[in-house]
C-alpha cells in the first residue's frame, strides 16, 4: 500500500472503522531515507494511537537503526515488511525477496526486536513460490526471536497479486504459533471475511486494496461479523468523504502534488460508487488545479447523474 496508505488515507479509514493503520512502507537504507517523501511518511505528529511505522530493508543494522528512528519519532509499534512483491523492493533483496534467505530473516528480526522497546510485528507471505511455501517455519522463527504478531498474505512472492489467495497456509501458521496471526488477501466482503476467519481461525483481518475508494468496508465487515447489516453509504456521504479526502491530500502534500495524487484516489471512489464512474474519473483526471478538483466534486451538474453503481 505504499503510495496509497498515507496519513490522509489512514485518517479516513480510521474514522470509518479501521482499528489500526500502519504507515506506508519506508526504506531502511540511509541513502533512501533522507528524502522529503520518507520524512513525510514518518511524520506521526498528532496521529492517534496505535502509531505503527512499517520498515523494509535487507541489512540488520540498517533495519535496527530505522526502527530506533521510528520509535524516536513516535512509533508505538514497528512493523517489518517482508511481504511486498514489488520488483523495485525485491531487487534490493528486501520485502518478500527475503523469504529465500531464512538466516538473514532471523538476523533482521532479532536486530529489530533487540533495538527498540516497543512491540515489533511482521508482515509476510506464504513463501517464495507455490513450490516453496515456508510460512510455518518463518512464523516459528519470528515467534522465537520475539515478534509479537504476524500478518500473513495468502499468496507467495511469485504470485504477486495474481490468482486467488489461499488460506490453508494461514490456517497452518495459526496452528503452529501462539502469537496473534492476522489473515490478509482478497478479503472484500462480509461473507469472505466470515469464511476466512472460520477457515484459518485467525485473530484478525487486514484489508488493503479493497479499501481503496471504499473506506466504509471496515465498519461494514466489523458489523457483519456480529450479525449487523450496515447499509451502504449514500451518494451524499460518498461525495462528502471524497471531498474530505481530496482536500486532505491538498493540505498534506501541497496543492500541486496533492492534486496529482488525488486523481488515483478519486478514481477509486468514482469507479466503486458511481454508474458513470469511468466518465467521472476521466473528467477529474483532466483537472490540473486543486481548487478546480474541489469545485468538480461540489458541482451537482457533474455528478448528479451518478446513481450508485
Amino acid at each position: 500500500m505504499a503510495g496509497v496508505s498515507d496519513r490522509v488515507f489512514r485518517a479516513i479509514c480510521r474514522a470509518r472503522g479501521a482499528h489500526y493503520a500502519p504507515s506506508e512502507m519506508t526504506a531502511a537504507n540511509p541513502a533512501l531515507r533522507d528524502t522529503a517523501q520518507t520524512r513525510r511518511r514518518l511524520d506521526l505528529q498528532g496521529e492517534p494511537s496505535p502509531r505503527i511505522v512499517q520498515i523494509a530493508g535487507a541489512d540488520p543494522a540498517e533495519m535496527a537503526a530505522a526502527a530506533r528512528a521510528a520509535v524516536a519519532g513516535g512509533a508505538e509499534i514497528v512493523d517489518i515488511n517482508m511481504g511486498c512483491p514489488a520488483k523495485r523492493v525485491c531487487h534490493r533483496l528486501a520485502g518478500s525477496a527475503l523469504l529465500k534467505d531464512e538466516p538473514l530473516v532471523a538476523a533482521i528480526l532479532t536486530a529489530v526486536v533487540n533495538a527498540v522497546p516497543v512491540p515489533v510485528t511482521l508482515k509476510t507471505r506464504t513463501g517464495w513460490d507455490p513450490a516453496s511455501r515456508n510460512a510455518v517455519r518463518m512464523a516459528r522463527l519470528a515467534q522465537s526471536v520475539g515478534i509479537r504478531a504476524l500478518t500473513l498474505h495468502g499468496r507467495t512472492r511469485a504470485c504477486g497479486y495474481q490468482g486467488a489467495a489461499e488460506y490453508d497456509t494461514i490456517a497452518a501458521v495459526k496452528a503452529a504459533v501462539t502469537i496473534p496471526v492476522i489473515a490478509n488477501g482478497d478479503i472484500t466482503t462480509v461473507e469472505k471475511a466470515r469464511a476466512v476467519l472460520a477457515h484459518t481461525h485467525a485473530d484478525g483481518l487486514m484489508i488493503g486494496r479493497a479499501a481503496q475508494g471504499d473506506p466504509w468496508i471496515f465498519a461494514r465487515i466489523a458489523a457483519g461479523l456480529v450479525g449487523v447489516d450496515l447499509a451502504p453509504p449514500s451518494l451524499a456521504e460518498v461525495r462528502a468523504t471524497l471531498r474530505t479526502h481530496v482536500a486532505g491530500l491538498h493540505a498534506w502534500y501541497g496543492e500541486t502534488l496533492g492534486a496529482r495524487i488525488a486523481r488515483k484516489h478519486a478514481g477509486w471512489y468514482f469507479m466503486r460508487w458511481f454508474a458513470r464512474g469511468a466518465v467521472l474519473r476521466a473528467l477529474f483526471n483532466a483537472i490540473e488545479h486543486a481548487e478546480a478538483q474541489l469545485e468538480f466534486i461540489d458541482n451537482p451538474t457533474e455528478i448528479q447523474h451518478g446513481e450508485a453503481a
